[in-house]
């Protein structure tokens, strides 16, 4: 404010700042002046240079008999004109089965080279997958123009490519499948812009491609985080991409197999409420006609709330909303979770019954079912396998506070983990019992939400459980508390208005179960089952404190 009210006072000042405005505006000005006239040459150059390729392209339909097979597609040739019954195929599905037969194939325009005026040569990409498509001059085939206007398709362009697969003897290099199409025909169905806002080489290129460039001098491009989710689009198309929300989608089928199996209902919670579901204060807060609501933390109040419905056992995926201020690797403002919740008979171990099984299911699934995802992954960012037990390793907090203070490493006996000690644990675990997924349970009640039921031996501790992939928590869960005038209680102890969660605390008064559950966050999941540096990596358009767009 100080040099606010100087500035004020100073007719110096103000004078010398008039006239840095003025020249300012004038600079701003030339520039634009300089700035229009070179749009305005580049404007004419580019009209230019599309009236001789207009006239070339009259030229060459005069003369070339083949025209017909190739070019650009007219708008009206894909607006649901017409079912034609043609056989399309996926280029993944291209393979030695499919020899000297016709094929029908769309992706993108991945890469095309000319080898002289006679021959080319076309990647086209698809779902990850790239077949190299050959253009070899052949009266009645393969016409010049055709191959003039495959050396001229601008990357990442659609196009349609119909021909005969061929099984060269020599291994393929410069694509997945090995196998050719001996190009037919060639249409462009939609054009991409010459000029890409970021290389698809570039953003695919491996961590161990950069450190050979480093070894060697080489100039290597690096896109950036930041980069790739501004072009998010772009850099989902990469074949790591590709796999990582290959792999996530197989995780969630997978969740929901397993769950049903188990006898589990799926229900899907709304997710705005009245009242916090978490406490504390990482809660998005609006208003809702009126009222004051917020977005759900989790959907802890309904899936338990569901269980007083005599539901049983329950599952949800959906997102959830955090408001984070922690701008970290894996930390998020929105992600999907992974929920359950379920009677208990007896014990919260009935919990981790379930779990054991779920997840032990779900990593035997995806290094069986998911090879090539995975390793498409791994190309990119190299990862060891994830090392669990066929019988999950359950360890107690105390247990884990001890292993903690044997290596020499103190921690507070009633306090949370932080992110180092639980690396540093996990690298304990690793070592001792060679796994690197574990669950610890019977935390410290303090730290616990509201609902969480406190152990009968010892009321500091908890009927709940973390568990954690590499030395970091992908799941937290816990026996709740069914008995309404304690659950009250414990949510006036942890600050929650109870009136905002009358309609949660009165289900249980009209008799309820036992019951236990727990959430987990997808991304993480994938992120850790491949040892990914970011969670951003495995969010398909992340939200974090700084991000709401793409």
């Amino acid at each position: 404010m100080a040099s606010e009210g100087t500035e004020k006072n100073n007719p110096a000042q103000s004078a010398e700042g008039s006239a840095f405005e003025v020249s300012n505006l004038q600079d701003e000005k030339s520039l634009s002046k300089k700035a229009a006239k070179k749009e305005a040459a580049k404007a004419e150059r580019l009209q230019k240079r599309q009236m001789a390729a207009a006239a070339a392209a009259a030229v060459v339909e005069e003369s070339d008999p083949l025209v017909g097979n190739y070019g650009d597609l007219p708008l009206e040739a894909v607006q649901s004109k017409e079912i034609s019954g043609r056989k399309w195929t996926g280029v993944g599905s291209l393979t030695h089965e499919l020899k000297d037969q016709q094929v029908l194939v769309r992706g993108h325009a991945h890469a095309a080279r000319g080898v002289s005026s006679k021959m080319a040569f076309l990647v086209v990409r698809e779902a990850g997958y790239t077949v190299q498509c050959v253009l070899n001059v052949s009266p009645g085939v393969v016409s010049k123009g055709m191959v003039k206007f495959v050396t001229g398709l601008s990357k990442e362009s659609i196009v349609d490519v119909e021909g005969i697969v061929i099984v060269p003897n020599i291994a393929i290099t410069g694509a997945s499948q090995q196998v050719e199409i001996h190009v037919r025909k060639v249409y462009c169905v939609s054009k991409s812009q010459p000029t890409l806002p970021i290389n698809l080489e570039d953003a695919a290129r491996s961590e161990k491609e950069f450190e050979k460039a480093e070894q060697t001098g080489e100039h290597v491009v690096r896109v950036g985080q930041d980069t790739r989710l501004n072009y998010r689009v772009l850099d989902l198309r990469t074949p790591a991409n590709q796999g990582i929300f290959r792999v996530q989608s197989y995780v969630s089928m997978l969740f929901r197999q397993v769950l049903i199996s188990e006898g589990f209902v799926e229900l899907h919670t709304p997710k705005l409420i009245a009242g916090a579901s978490e406490g504390g204060s990482s809660v998005f807060k609006l208003d809702y006609k009126g009222q004051p609501a917020c977005l759900a933390q989790s959907p802890q109040l309904h899936k338990q709330m569901a269980i007083c419905a005599d539901f049983g056992r329950v599952f949800e995926i959906g997102p959830v909303f955090r408001a984070e201020d922690s701008f970290t690797h894996r930390h998020l403002c929105e992600f999907t979770g992974l929920d359950l919740e379920m009677e208990i008979k007896e014990h919260y171990f009935e919990v981790l019954d379930v779990l054991d099984n779920l997840f032990v299911t779900i990593f035997d699934g995806l290094n069986e079912n998911c090879k090539k995802e995975l390793h498409a992954i791994n190309q990119q960012y190299p990862f060891e396998p994830l090392k669990y037990l066929r019988k999950t390793l359950r360890l107690t907090f105390p247990e884990g506070v001890q292993m903690l203070k044997e290596a020499g490493i103190e921690v507070d006996p009633f306090g949370d983990f932080n992110t180092e000690t639980e690396r540093k644990l996990g690298r304990l675990v690793r070592e001792k019992y060679d796994t690197d997924f574990y669950i610890l349970h019977r935390y410290p009640l303090a730290i616990r939400p509201f609902y969480t039921m406190p152990c009968i031996d010892d009321p500091r501790y908890s009927n709940s459980f973390d568990v954690f992939v590499r030395g970091e928590e992908i799941i937290s869960g816990a026996q709740r508390v069914h008995e309404p005038e304690f659950l009250t209680k414990r949510a006036k102890e942890c600050g929650i208005d109870v009136n905002t969660i009358s309609t949660y605390i009165d289900s249980f008064r009209w008799g309820a179960v036992p019951h236990g559950g727990l959430g987990v966050g997808l991304e993480r999941v994938v992120m850790l089952f491949c040892a990914l540096n970011n969670i951003r990596k495995t969010s398909l358009f992340p939200r974090d404190p700084q991000r709401l767009a793409p």
